[in-house]
């Protein structure tokens, strides 16, 4: 509980500024206190530059948005200092936290031993994906560490905004309907690509329905590492009309192996865009998970407006 000179531990807090005069008052922003849980991005897939640079550049933007916060990287296939393992990193983060009390009493403060979670594991997957789910609950239930294992990043709106930006960067999508100008390449169907099998594709299938209303075309997911899912959507589209189809990656990228996206395409017969990477929305979203597990309503990030 909160007592007279400020909150419980973990959580964020407000720091205190002058107020502004006039009715429209900027915000105060959150900053993360003092002790509070680190968020863990979980990060699948075979550990390479490319991975760790995406992973930090999420980790990063998450950083900006709640200053202070005690950001790591745990790797699902990692193993040495180059490339932590999830198992890692959370041993690492009870190792601290029990470093910061003890060197606090020995300075003499009036603390309290550290309660609740040690960290909050943030899986850097777009949707379900049940056998890296369950190899992440896995790792955090080997690390015998007092850690809170969020949901994956989507369905979210801002996915959609993610996937409109990535069609349009690769010339398959308009990135503004209401400019009078075509985009030659633009694709008239889209085939949402996931991973995880028929529960990852109904799961893509609401964010294919936002991202369907910003494009003003019929988007369809089909499944990755499933045998003619993908051949099976794009047929279905091309029956119902659709000539031009695009293959948008409903994936942040180290979850498969690249190579299996360009083969996917290549069976949907269409141009694919990138995975959806960086994305500022995807730290935002990781950050978001992290404080509603700690029971902070999240400050929510407009997505573009369809035009």
């Amino acid at each position: 509980m909160s007592s007279s000179t400020g909150p419980a531990s973990g959580l964020p807090v407000r720091m205190p500024r002058p107020r502004q005069p006039g009715r429209h008052r900027r915000p105060e922003p959150l900053v993360a206190p003092e002790g509070a849980p680190a968020l863990v991005l979980a990060v699948p897939g075979t550990p390479s530059g490319a991975t760790r640079g995406l992973a930090e550049e999420v980790v990063s933007i998450a950083r900006s948005e709640l200053p202070g916060l005690n950001a790591l990287i745990g790797y699902l296939d990692g193993d040495d200092a180059e490339y932590p393992s999830l198992r890692a990193v959370l041993a690492h983060a009870a190792e601290e936290r029990t470093a910061r009390y003890e060197l606090a009493l020995v300075a003499g403060a009036d603390v309290k031993e550290p309660e609740g979670p040690v960290a909050v594991v943030v899986p850097l997957l777009a949707g379900p994906d049940s056998a890296l789910l369950r190899r992440i609950r896995q790792a955090v239930m080997d690390s015998r560490v007092a850690a809170e294992l969020t949901d994956v990043l989507g369905p979210h709106p801002l996915l959609a905004e993610a996937l409109h930006v990535r069609l349009s960067e690769a010339g398959l999508a308009r990135a503004d309907r209401a400019r009078l100008f075509t985009v030659a390449t633009a694709a008239d169907g889209i085939v949402l690509a996931s991973v995880g099998g028929d529960e990852a594709a109904q799961a893509a299938g609401i964010t294919g329905m936002l991202l369907a209303a910003r494009l003003a075309v019929p988007v369809m997911a089909a499944a990755l590492d499933q045998e003619g899912s993908i051949a099976s959507v794009a047929e279905q589209l091309r029956s119902s009309g659709s000539q031009q189809l695009a293959l948008a990656p409903y994936l942040i990228g180290p979850e498969i192996d690249a190579s299996l996206i360009e083969a996917a395409a290549e069976e949907a017969g269409c141009s694919a865009s990138e995975p959806l990477g960086p994305y500022p929305a995807i730290g935002k979203l990781a950050l978001a998970r992290y404080t509603t597990a700690l029971g902070i309503a999240p400050q929510q990030a407009p997505s573009t407006p369809v035009r």
